[in-house]
C-alpha cells in the first residue's frame, strides 16, 4: 500500500466519521510517508509526550514503538483474532471468488461484528443496559441482527447479498466462541473463585445464538452442590424475560451485585 493510497482511505474514513485529533498506529513505512505527506505532527511512543488539543484541526499522530505491534493494546488483540479467522476462511479455503462488491459488503459486517461486544454494562442490574463500540459510534441502541436465518453453503452461488450474509455467519460463529473463551480464565483446579449470588450478572454462552446478539441475565437462584460450590443457577435473561438453567462453564461473570 503505498502513501498515496493510505491518504485516499485516510480520506475516506475522515469523510465518513468526522475530523480526527488522535490517531494511533504501528509505525509502518507507509503511515511516516503519509505523516510528512499530509503535515500533521507525529510523536513517537517513547517521547513520552501527547498532544491532545490541536491548532488549526491538525492531527496528532502516535506511533508505536518500532516491533511492538503488542503496545496496541485492546485493539491489536481483535485484530489479530479477526485476521485469524479471515485468513482460515478467504486465503486457505478459497471457495468461490470474491466480488469487490461482496468483500467490502463483507467486511462492513465483520466490523459490526467486532463494534457490537460489550465492553462496559449499566450498574442497574435490574435492568443492564449494554454500552458496545456500535453503540459510541453511531449513537443508537439496539441490535442489528442478521437478514435471512435460514442460508447454507449452497446459497453463496445463488445471489451476492446470499454470499455476503453465509460468509457473516461463518465468521460470526468463530469469532463469537472465540471472543467468548477470552472472557473466561481457565483457572480449574488451581485456585478458587467466589460463588455466583443472586443479582449477578452474566453473559450467557449460547451457542446458536443469531448474528450480534449477546445474550445477558441476572442470576435469580444459584444451585449448590453437596460441597456448597454453585456449579449452575438459574438466569432470567434480560431481554426476553425467559427463565434457563444453566451451568457456570456457560456463563460470563459481568457485574456483581
Amino acid at each position: 500500500m503505498s502513501s498515496s493510497c493510505f491518504i485516499n482511505a485516510l480520506r475516506r474514513f475522515i469523510a465518513l466519521r468526522g475530523p480526527v485529533k488522535l490517531f494511533r498506529s504501528d509505525r509502518g513505512t507507509n503511515f511516516i510517508g503519509a505523516v510528512e505527506d499530509l503535515d500533521v505532527n507525529a510523536i513517537n511512543v517513547e517521547d513520552n509526550m501527547m498532544k491532545t488539543y490541536l491548532k488549526e484541526n491538525r492531527a496528532t499522530w502516535l506511533f508505536n514503538a518500532p516491533h511492538a505491534s503488542h503496545m496496541g493494546g485492546v485493539w491489536e488483540r481483535v485484530i489479530g483474532s479477526a485476521r485469524r479467522i479471515l485468513d482460515s476462511m478467504l486465503i486457505q479455503d478459497r471457495g468461490k471468488e470474491l466480488t469487490h462488491e461482496v468483500l467490502v459488503t463483507f467486511m462492513a459486517e465483520v466490523c459490526a461484528i467486532l463494534n457490537s461486544r460489550p465492553i462496559a454494562l449499566d450498574t442497574d442490574p435490574s435492568s443492564p443496559m449494554v454500552l458496545s463500540p456500535n453503540v459510541l459510534l453511531t449513537q443508537k441502541q439496539g441490535d442489528i441482527g442478521s437478514i435471512s436465518e435460514h442460508l447454507g453453503i449452497k446459497d453463496m452461488y445463488t445471489a451476492s447479498w446470499k454470499h455476503v450474509q453465509v460468509l457473516s455467519d461463518m465468521f460470526w460463529k468463530k469469532w463469537h466462541v472465540t471472543y467468548l473463551d477470552s472472557l473466561q480464565k481457565r483457572q480449574k483446579w488451581y485456585s478458587s473463585k467466589e460463588n455466583l449470588k443472586s443479582g449477578n450478572v452474566v453473559l450467557l454462552r449460547e451457542k446458536n445464538v443469531h448474528r450480534n446478539l449477546w445474550p445477558m441475565g441476572i442470576v435469580e437462584r444459584p444451585i449448590e452442590s453437596n460441597h456448597a460450590m454453585v456449579r449452575k443457577a438459574v438466569v432470567r435473561v434480560a431481554k426476553d424475560k425467559k427463565v434457563y438453567t444453566r451451568p457456570i462453564t456457560e456463563m460470563v461473570l459481568l457485574l456483581e451485585q
